[in-house]
């Protein structure tokens, strides 16, 4: 695997490195799955989390920063979200054999929804869900969070695709 990726630029204001940073590791996601044929992406390698497959991240991913963004940040209806689904464990990770450029699209799609959310606000504005501990964090804070967690699950799939192929390859 070869990538093309680059770093936010050294000197950038907070919103430009906050942002950078964020797209940089959704972009690392969707370069680990090019390639990848549909049995692949849903083949799962690590026998202690068999969710855990490219596909699995994808989706996932693709519900985190609705969380974050349209449920905690705007006040919006979770049940639109199958990661509070509490009748199925782990239901945002469930794909159910969807193809992983399905999966992509949608991926794509939310993440330009949240670019465009966090282009409307400031950081400092603070989220709107009530029933969350972390619902009245700042847009900052959310911001930060979904770094580190796209960056951790961008880890978990370089790992899963050296597993499904050898591909290797961070950066």
């Amino acid at each position: 695997m070869a990538s093309e990726l680059q770093r936010p630029p050294l000197h950038a204001d907070e919103r430009t490195a906050l942002i950078g940073w964020l797209d940089l590791q959704r972009q690392i996601l969707r370069w680990k799955c090019e390639g990848l044929e549909d049995e692949d992406a849903h083949r799962s390698v690590i026998p202690t989390s068999p969710a855990m497959t490219m596909a699995g991240l994808i989706s996932h991913m693709r519900w985190t920063e609705h969380m974050w963004l349209e449920v905690a940040f705007l006040g919006g209806d979770e049940k639109q979200n199958p990661a509070f689904d509490e009748s199925t464990e782990d239901a945002d990770w469930q794909t159910e054999g969807r193809p992983i450029a399905e999966l992509l699209a949608e991926y794509e799609a939310q993440c330009a929804r949240s670019n465009e959310i966090v282009a409307a606000a400031s950081l400092d504005d603070a989220g709107r869900h009530p029933g969350f501990r972390a619902g009245s964090a700042n847009l900052r804070w959310i911001l930060i969070h979904l770094v580190e967690e796209t960056g951790r699950h961008a880890g978990h799939a370089d790992i899963v695709r050296e597993l499904l192929d050898g591909a290797k390859g961070y950066y």
